[in-house]
Parts: C-alpha cells; sequence; structure tokens
C-alpha cells in the first residue's frame, strides 16, 4: 500500500513541474529572447534589410555615440527628461487616484476607475485626434480660438509646430494617457490592504491620513508599488509615437520632440539603416534594463535582492 501511494504522489505527468511551466517558457523563448538575441546580433552588422547583413562589430554604437549629433544634443536629452518627468509624475498621479478611489463605494470605484483607465484603451490614432483639434495651429482650434477671443493673441500660436510648445504638449497627453496596468495593479494593491492594520495603526498612535499612507498602505502594498513604477518607467523610455502623431512629421520639427523610439524608426523604416536602429534598441534596451534595477533596489524587498 506504502509503495502504491508513493508512486501515485512521485510519478506522472501532472507532478511535473516543467509541464506547466512549458507554456510560458515556449513563449517567452520565442517572443523575448530570440527577438533581444536578434537585435543584438543585427545592431553589430550593416544592414538595409534587402541585401545580406555585412558585419561591422562595434562601429554603429561608436557612430551614435560619436557622429550621430542628433541623438546626443536632442534624442538622448529628450528621452531622459521625458522619462524622468513623465515617469514619476504619472506614477504618483496613479497611487493617488487608486488611494483616492479606495476610500469611495464600490459602484461609483468602479465608474471613475473605468474613465480613468479608458484613455489607455483608445486607440493612438483617435487620441491624436482629439489633441490635435485642442491644440490645433488654426484660429479655430480650441485653445487658441479661446485666446484670440481673450485678447490674449492676436493671431494663433502653432503649438504642435513650434519647439517650445510640442515637448510640454508631448509630457501632458502622456500623463493623461498613462492611467493603465500599472495604476489598476496599485488600486488592487490598495482594496486588498486589510482593514485591520489601520485599526492597529491608529491605536498605536496614528493621527492623520498621510501617516496612514506613510506607514500602513504604502510599505502593504510594495509589490503592487514596484510593478506600477517599472511600468511607469518603461511606459515612458517607450514612449515616441505621440511627438509623431501631434506634429505630422518624423523626424518632428527642429527633434524638439524627438525621442529614442522615433529616432529607431526615422533610421529603421525610413532611412531603412536596421543594423543602426537595431543598435539604437539595444541602447535603449540598457536604459530600462538600468533604470528598472534601480528601481528594483529602492521598492523591491530586502530579502529578495
Amino acid at each position: 500500500m506504502k509503495r502504491f501511494r508513493s508512486k501515485r504522489q512521485g510519478g506522472g505527468l501532472a507532478n511535473n513541474p516543467y509541464l506547466f511551466a512549458g507554456p510560458y517558457m515556449l513563449l517567452f523563448l520565442i517572443f523575448i529572447v530570440i527577438p533581444v538575441a536578434g537585435a543584438i546580433l543585427l545592431s553589430l552588422t550593416d544592414f538595409n534589410s534587402f541585401q545580406w547583413p555585412n558585419f561591422v562589430g562595434l562601429r554603429n554604437f561608436v557612430s551614435i555615440l560619436t557622429e550621430d549629433e542628433v541623438f546626443m544634443q536632442h534624442v538622448l536629452p529628450n528621452t531622459i527628461n521625458f522619462a524622468l518627468i513623465v515617469g514619476p509624475i504619472s506614477y504618483f498621479l496613479g497611487f493617488m487616484l487608486a488611494w483616492a478611489l479606495a476610500q469611495v463605494s464600490r459602484g461609483p470605484r468602479t465608474v471613475l476607475a473605468l474613465l480613468i483607465y479608458s484613455p489607455t484603451m483608445t486607440a493612438g490614432t483617435a487620441m491624436t485626434v482629439v489633441w490635435t483639434v485642442m491644440f490645433s495651429g488654426y484660429s479655430d482650434g480650441l485653445i487658441n480660438s479661446q485666446l484670440l477671443q481673450w485678447g490674449f493673441v492676436t493671431e494663433p500660436i502653432q503649438f504642435l509646430q513650434e519647439p517650445e510648445y510640442l515637448f510640454p504638449i508631448m509630457m501632458i497627453v502622456s500623463i493623461w494617457n498613462s492611467m493603465g496596468v500599472g495604476f489598476l495593479a496599485m488600486l488592487a494593491g490598495v482594496l486588498n490592504i486589510n482593514p485591520e492594520y489601520y485599526e492597529a495603526a491608529y491605536v498605536d498612535g496614528l493621527s492623520n491620513r498621510f501617516q496612514e499612507i506613510i506607514y500602513v498602505t504604502i510599505p502593504s502594498m510594495k509589490p503592487q508599488m514596484l510593478f506600477g513604477a517599472v511600468m511607469a518607467l518603461v511606459g515612458t523610455f517607450q514612449a515616441g509615437a505621440i511627438g509623431v502623431q501631434l506634429s505630422g512629421s518624423n523626424p518632428t520639427p527642429q527633434n524638439a520632440g524627438q525621442l529614442l523610439m522615433n529616432h529607431m524608426e526615422d533610421f529603421g523604416f525610413i532611412r531603412f539603416e536596421m543594423g543602426y536602429a537595431a543598435a539604437l534598441a539595444v541602447i535603449l534596451l540598457l536604459m530600462i534594463y538600468i533604470i528598472s534595477r534601480f528601481v528594483w533596489r529602492v521598492l523591491g524587498e530586502k530579502s529578495e535582492m
């Protein structure tokens, strides 16, 4: 009987962990490992998408860092500034909205959460149409018409073509569109905190909502906070389409809204310099990895370091 029981417990496909992990590992290999490895190999070549790739070693990276003035003077500063401004603001705003929604009843909370999340479900073209109408450079644009009517300006402002306006507008639109899965994860984290933690904290001397957030809410939802931070930063580093869609051109006017993704698409799909574009993709991957590791160091559990 013992021998029969041990065979049932130790044998069979149902007890094989690789059977359950196999589909994920296969998809991870196909859609993550192989494309990343292919991009790294392609970055070491001169490839125009028509002829066979010609191996050039690190020449693409040297060219990016020493010869590409647009990258060093516009693309890299724009990408870093965009990520460091939009990422933290969208992250903080997402957490505060999640915490505020957790204070209301279930019915209104569901409706409000759907309204906040809905911009991320909207197609990029439809979203751009709304903001293009608002910031239109013609006199019938929503903002220009009001400025003309109130007498603040005498002629329409070209919001989407002038460098001084394009980059701030890109940040505004990106923040508005940033309440995605990170926001939902933080909302779920706040809602799943045991109410007894708050009661115990107030018994121990907690006196206001700010202390409640600092000493109870945030420590109780660190995994969701970490996930939201990584998603916010990765999303901002991968942004780029918004500037092209708003301005209608790639490169953007005077490279004012040119981000790393735009620069990559410019070389890859307009100039057909795929090896150079792959090198830019590798640089973007390294930037995302470094920032993600920093966020993990700050918000990750000490036991997992």
